[in-house]
């Protein structure tokens, strides 16, 4: 008999949807081109110059639309979020190379790699436009059709070929339900964006101020820095103690929300698509130990690779176990990561705008602009990149440490070997223990006999005085060939702690795994500085307020100097006026200086 799984996968594995995704992304770049022309149309320039007749023809049209602020947008940070988790499935197929048009030789990969991203984010930028486009009538209605295609052509492939090879039942829906449900959400915004936007043109509300300049919670944050007295501090929670505290004068820009939305949607796809291998190698296991249950029954048991068969067969199905156990704390891990690097980019950006460059190595204190530029653009795919390596490498880490595990402590108990286990265990601890008690019998030694005694009660310490330098030489001479020996083991301890603690941080982009003056060559940490810079030249609270009120200063000295030619003009005017008007030309002028 067949199972039901086995079935489900036989049957897609002829379902043959008449949608392909792929060539759907290469058409809908007609209706982004177009949706893109009409916003660029509808976008004024502001500083024009007619050089040709072209020009002077298309007048102050077609200017340039952006996507959205990568630097200073907190407003509407959860739309664009949103936005970038739709991108989920097309970026996991970048990352996987699927996107191979043409057949091209393998040094120019590159190149259409370059070109296959530049048509997905050409394919999903209408979303970004007009969610950021001041035209909010125009913008909704063209960005929620686009999203509606997106969308039913998406519940189409699905609904055509729901299930999988793999996962069998509702395979491709465990796919692209993230997709689907970003948009969704584009949907109802952009119809919120609609229907407000249709109110305000009818009349029945107010029309909404421009973006301000100076953003609420960078004030909050210069008043806060003003304020003499402090406030009192309130009790705070388990939560705020330990894990995370609300800062009310501080916000994320859009470009980390989209950063770590997309990271998330994206770290699913491809635990999702890692189980689907793993489902597959399982099964092909299955067969091949299948293969050698019949090579054992034909020799009744009495082959000579028996016992090695028996035992390939156990660490295969060891190693199943493993890897599917430590699927969760593996997720768990990069998922922790994730709010960890939100945190610190909190924490970090704070100490650059109390000038605390401290915590950043020497050559990281004056970056170059040219690569801080750079690296702005280059963190949010690379931290996404990071956290998708770093869990299949931690994965990796954490099924070695498990089979380890399995075969020094479970294993030797399910074959009755639990008191051999116990005492080499016991064996070892005791080799270490007497290792760790001589390290620690070597400072006791040193700190009882070979030190000066303390200057003063209140020292914590004794000095770095020596006494006793006869039998201090003899200490060490002694001691000389015995640390010889325990010189290997500390070097491989360092070994064994540098590969463990590098790669279970390998996804943690904030932080580098290089040593002291080696951190230029961690190009993700770079990244991470270069980013940190930029925003802090261009989001600091204290910098924005100067340049705020700078800004308001010039244009009231503007707005008075309108004022000023007015009031002048209107008296002259008076002056040439015939009698019949009410009033002076001195009238006029104390009316103007007493506005």
């Amino acid at each position: 008999m067949i199972s039901a799984n086995s079935r489900t996968r036989q049957l897609n594995g002829t379902c043959v949807s008449s949608v392909d995704m792929e060539l759907f992304l290469h058409y809908s770049l007609i209706p982004s081109l177009f949706i893109i022309l009409v916003l660029s149309f509808l976008q004024r320039r502001e500083h024009r110059k007619q050089r040709d007749d072209t020009s002077h023809l298309l007048g102050n049209r077609f200017g340039i639309i952006i996507p959205l602020d990568f630097v200073g947008t907190f407003s509407n940070r959860w739309s664009y979020g949103i936005a970038f988790g739709a991108t989920a499935n097309k970026v996991m197929f970048l990352f996987s190379e699927g996107y191979q048009p043409l057949h091209i030789p393998q040094w120019a990969q590159a190149f259409v790699l370059l070109i296959g991203g530049m048509e997905v984010g050409l394919s999903h930028f209408p979303f970004f436009a007009c969610l950021s486009s001041e035209f909010r009538l125009v913008s909704s209605i063209l960005g929620f059709s686009y999203s509606l295609i997106w969308f039913a052509v998406t519940i189409l492939y699905i609904i055509q070929c729901p299930h999988g090879q793999f996962l069998g039942k509702y395979e491709t829906v465990m796919f692209y339900w993230p997709s689907l449900l970003c948009l969704a959400f584009l949907l109802g915004r952009f119809l919120h964006m609609f229907v407000k936007s249709l109110r305000v043109h009818l009349g029945w509300e107010l029309q909404m101020e421009e973006k301000p300049f100076l953003e609420v919670h960078q004030a909050e944050h210069v008043k806060r820095l003003l304020r003499k007295a402090p406030l009192q501090e309130t009790k705070k929670s388990w939560f705020q103690t330990r894990v995370y505290e609300w800062d009310p004068c501080f916000q994320f820009p859009s470009r980390m929300i989209g950063t770590t939305v997309l990271a998330f949607i994206c770290l699913y796809l491809f635990i999702v698509i890692e189980f689907c291998m793993f489902m597959y190698v399982r099964d092909e296991l299955d067969v091949f130990e299948g293969e050698l249950e019949n090579y054992i029954a034909s020799m009744n048991q009495t082959g000579t690779l028996t016992p090695v068969i028996l035992q390939v067969k156990e660490l295969m199905n060891v190693s199943k176990g493993v890897w599917l156990v430590t699927i969760l704390p593996a997720s768990l891990t990069c998922v922790s990561y994730l709010f960890h690097i939100l945190a610190c980019y909190r924490k970090h950006m704070k100490r650059l705008w109390a000038g605390n460059k401290h915590f950043l190595p020497l050559k990281f204190h004056h970056p170059s602009s040219s690569k801080s530029v750079v690296a702005i653009a280059r963190y949010s795919g690379w931290q996404i990149a990071y956290i998708l390596w770093g869990y299949l490498i931690i994965h990796v880490v954490q099924s070695l440490c498990g089979l380890m595990i399995m075969y020094s402590l479970v294993l030797p108990v399910v074959h009755n070997q639990g008191l051999e286990m116990l005492q080499g265990l016991g064996i070892g601890t005791l080799t270490i223990s007497i290792v760790l008690g001589l390290m620690t019998l070597q400072v006791w030694i040193a700190t009882s006999f070979f030190l000066q005694p303390k200057m003063s009660t209140a020292d914590k310490q004794k000095p770095l005085a020596l006494n006793n330098r006869k039998a201090f030489h003899n200490f060490n001479y002694f001691l000389f060939f015995y640390n010889v020996l325990l010189g290997l083991g500390a070097c491989l301890s360092r070994l064994l702690i540098s590969c463990i603690l590098g790669t279970w941080l390998i996804a943690r982009i904030d932080r580098t795994i290089m040593q002291n003056g080696y951190e230029g060559a961690d190009m993700g940490f770079s990244a991470w500085i270069g980013m940190l810079y930029v925003d802090h030249y261009h989001t600091n609270p204290v910098l924005v307020s100067f340049c705020n009120i700078l800004i308001t200063g010039h244009r009231e000295r503007r707005l008075q100097q309108a004022i000023k030619y007015w009031c002048l003009n209107q008296s002259a005017e008076t002056e040439k006026t015939v009698t019949g008007v009410s009033g002076s030309p001195h009238d006029h002028l104390q009316l103007c200086n007493t506005s």
